[in-house]
């Protein structure tokens, strides 16, 4: 069942459209990160299903009901920002219930709900706590808890984990998801951190210039981006002009071959580094530069024709900066961009 529905959704700012024509649907239960880089309008998408924001034209639907006319404290949707926003004169428990009280909840019943709350996003016991005694990850928790009080309809998240450290962020985003899964939360939220997004969300919808650019699966937007810019924003360079006939494309990197059922004529192919395989014979390149990256090491290739190359390859008997090597494609690691 559908809770949130935009339909055609647009704000302007003067001539400039910062949401241009936005239809979205998010249902019941579900997660869904919106990604873009700044600018993208993402925020502002954000701010609107709030009640923060007017539109310019379009409708936003909570549960099948216009929310033309209701007031953002009246819509029932939590929002939790990038920057915590704390209260630094109450102590955990009064930052939690803050919504409670404003509702007109009774003290006694507000108490039971933070300690649960709390309980819940892994701070136990910590009602007395100052806030400025807290970490970033425990402030993180606490305005999680705070923005689950009042039980919203839909939660939504600005940039949740942005001003955290990567390893306390990837810990954390696992522990949303759990939480959110354990208690049906429906969630909207935003990033420009396409590994959080994909880590969290049911459904990612990437965001340009104010529309959107694709949307789907985590899955299904890794492995078929939409578009050359849905490629590059999520980090993938390879990308070049092909004439794609019979299941292979003609490129500048030499032929390579496309899946089965790729479309055909003048294209652009995107190949992932994971598909730049190094080979005894193929396109003879230069490592410019290799980058450990853990698991993997990221390499920098020049060929002999056509743009820079980024492969990776295992740890064991990656090559020199230096080294010349020779390198083919896996096809299952090509994709061939739509048109457009």
């Amino acid at each position: 069942m559908t809770l949130l529905e935009l339909a055609g959704v647009s704000v302007r700012f003067g001539e400039r459209a910062v949401v241009d024509a936005v239809d979205l649907e998010v249902a019941e239960h579900e997660i869904v990160c919106v990604l873009g880089p700044s600018g993208s309008g993402k925020s502002t998408l954000l701010r609107v299903v709030a009640g923060l924001q007017p539109v310019s034209a379009g409708r936003v639907l909570l549960g099948g009901a216009d929310q033309a006319r209701v007031p953002a404290h009246r819509r029932g949707v939590g929002l939790m920002f990038q920057d915590h926003q704390l209260f630094p004169h109450r102590d955990v428990a009064g930052n939690v219930a803050f919504g409670l009280r404003m509702r007109g909840s009774a003290r006694g019943a507000y108490e039971a709900r933070v300690a649960e709350l709390l309980e819940l996003v892994g701070l136990p016991g910590a009602q007395g706590r100052s806030v400025a005694s807290l970490s970033g990850g425990e402030q993180q928790r606490v305005a999680l808890a705070r923005a689950l009080a009042p039980s919203p309809r839909l939660l939504m998240l600005d940039e949740p984990l942005g001003q955290l450290d990567r390893g306390l962020r990837e810990r954390l985003v696992v522990e949303l998801r759990e939480l959110f899964s354990r208690l049906g939360t429906t969630v909207l939220a935003v990033t420009h951190d396409q590994g959080e997004a994909f880590a969290l969300a049911d459904r990612v919808v990437v965001m340009r210039d104010g529309r959107i650019a694709q949307a789907g699966t985590p899955l299904e937007v890794w492995q078929r981006p939409a578009s050359e810019f849905v490629a590059r924003f999520l980090g993938f360079e390879n990308v070049i002009g092909a004439t794609v006939v019979g299941g292979s494309a003609a490129t500048a990197w030499g032929k390579v071959q496309v899946p089965a059922g790729s479309p055909e004529g003048e294209r652009r192919i995107l190949i992932r580094p994971a598909g730049v395989v190094l080979a005894a014979a193929g396109l003879r390149c230069e490592v410019v530069s290799r980058t450990f990256r853990g698991t993997h090491v990221a390499l920098l290739l020049r060929p002999e024709a056509g743009p820079v190359l980024e492969a990776e390859c295992g740890l064991a008997g990656a090559p020199a900066v230096g080294d010349r090597v020779a390198v083919g494609f896996a096809p299952a690691e090509v994709v061939v961009l739509p048109a457009g």
